[in-house]
């Protein structure tokens, strides 16, 4: 709607709340939501913050896990910036989420993951093998290819190959 900060805001009512009672299962998932709303509002470096704590919460709780991972990698490339980027931090998020992912057998997420990463090492010169990463996951897919994710990945694609 257009207020990220009072959507934070309230988000973090809500955990308040949740706490109050006790209440920590899940707690993964609103905190990915919160760090994903502060980043939305620009707040990369709380954002941050947040996307760690959601990552060290309930660690035994994987359903989370990989999204919350994948964010890391996106939040610390754009809290970084301004700065040096940790390329490696960046890329150990990345492939810790594809792999959780694979686990899980959650294709969406580890497509999500890969085009992420497949992104970051064409950044660094290494497009043949973002390409052959991107193909083999995009391969996969059957239907949705209107889908945000997969057109994201088939941009992609598209500019790899050329």
């Amino acid at each position: 709607m257009g207020d990220a900060g009072g959507a934070a805001d309230q988000i973090r009512a809500g955990l308040t709340e949740l706490n109050s009672m006790n209440f920590y299962g899940s707690r993964a998932s609103v905190l990915v939501e919160l760090a994903e709303t502060q980043a939305v509002a620009g707040a990369y470096d709380e954002a941050l913050v947040t996307v760690e704590q959601a990552v060290q919460t309930n660690p035994d709780e994987l359903v989370y896990h990989p999204g919350a991972l994948w964010l890391r990698g996106e939040l610390r490339l754009r809290a970084d910036a301004e700065g040096e980027v940790h390329f490696d931090l960046v890329e150990q998020d990345f492939r810790e989420a594809i792999d959780l992912s694979r686990t899980m057998q959650a294709k969406s997420l580890e497509l999500r993951a890969t085009t992420s990463l497949a992104r970051l090492l064409a950044k660094q010169g290494r497009r043949e093998e973002a390409r052959a990463m991107l193909t083999e996951i995009y391969n996969w897919f059957t239907e949705g290819f209107d889908t945000a994710d997969l057109i994201d990945a088939k941009t992609l694609l598209d500019e790899l190959a050329g």
